[in-house]
């Protein structure tokens, strides 16, 4: 069944999703996951990455989860691990749309929600005399409550946070400044960087590759176009895999996003819930490749 030819707006999804958060996760996320993808969600003993992901999502609490997705609190983790100087320059942070000061902005920056995930709330501003404001306060207004439990994808993480917005510098390609930063995510498992994701020309042509540690291209289609081009190993390449090394210790997985502007490493984000779980990869074995290493522990023992 495609929900979305039933359901055709993202709102009216979210609607019917929030409308349904008394269902426990347990009946849920198995409900979530065969209407996405099409088939049986097996938790007792799961091999696929998605699977895993959904288990991650159900069972796993580490309190510190909360500091890494939160876009502001998670600048102190990355200083708490001595990497202070891959930070973004902050230049602003607010509790809601209505304390900004856009006199005090540049012309050029990056604004979004600290409670958002999977790329939603973010305002990527290249020329402030050219903002609409009302679509502005539209895209990121929120309640200034703590984030609710049960969220649309059921992400534990982002169960009460504390909504805010965080501004930072603009980082430009310095080779290509209109096709936007090369986005380097790099899967990692408990301090092990094993997979990078790589997605290109986001704002003229949006495509993702994916490779594995040595730099090899592994031709894996997802929800994003493939590149047809080459796309060169980065510069400074070890110490990215180094930095996503330190920042993933302790974590059965998480993704750490980088950006690499000719040499220059910069922090992106921590997303332990890729795609919420919900993405088909072709070839589908790839599934089970990027499930091999997600070792979940205790977490049997938690069920039972």
């Amino acid at each position: 069944m495609d929900y979305k030819k039933i359901l055709k707006t993202g709102k009216s999804r979210a609607a019917i999703l929030n409308m349904l958060r008394f269902i426990p996760d347990s009946i849920m996320l198995p409900l979530q996951y065969q209407m996405k993808l099409g088939r049986k969600l097996n938790l007792k003993n799961p091999r696929r990455f998605t699977e895993k992901l959904q288990q991650y999502k159900m069972y796993y609490r580490n309190p510190v989860m909360h500091q890494c997705v939160d876009k502001y609190l998670v600048r102190d983790y990355v200083k708490s691990k001595g990497l202070e100087n891959i930070l973004i320059p902050l230049i602003a942070h607010y509790n809601s749309i209505d304390e900004v000061e856009w006199n005090k902005l540049p012309n050029q920056f990056v604004m979004k929600t600290t409670h958002g995930g999977g790329g939603l709330n973010v305002l990527v501003c290249q020329d402030k005399e050219r903002l609409n404001f009302d679509d502005v306060r539209q895209k990121l207004s929120f309640k200034n409550k703590p984030v609710k439990t049960n969220t649309l994808g059921r992400e534990w993480a982002y169960y009460g946070l504390q909504p805010g917005l965080v501004v930072e510098e603009l980082l430009t390609n310095k080779e290509n400044p209109a096709a936007g930063m090369n986005d380097y995510k790099i899967f990692c498992y408990d301090g092990v960087p094993k997979y990078i994701v790589v997605d290109v020309d986001r704002y003229i042509g949006h495509k993702r590759n994916f490779y594995d540690s040595e730099w090899n291209n592994l031709h894996i289609g997802s929800d994003c176009p493939a590149s047809d081009r080459k796309i060169e190993k980065p510069i400074g390449f070890d110490h990215m895999m180094e930095i996503a090394a330190k920042l993933s210790e302790g974590f059965p997985f998480v993704r750490v996003d980088l950006y690499n502007n000719d040499g220059e490493i910069y922090f992106g984000e921590l997303t332990f819930y890729p795609w919420s779980g919900y993405v088909q990869f072709d070839p589908d074995e790839f599934d089970g490749k990027l499930g091999e290493s997600f070792v979940l522990p205790g977490i049997e023992k938690e069920r039972e």
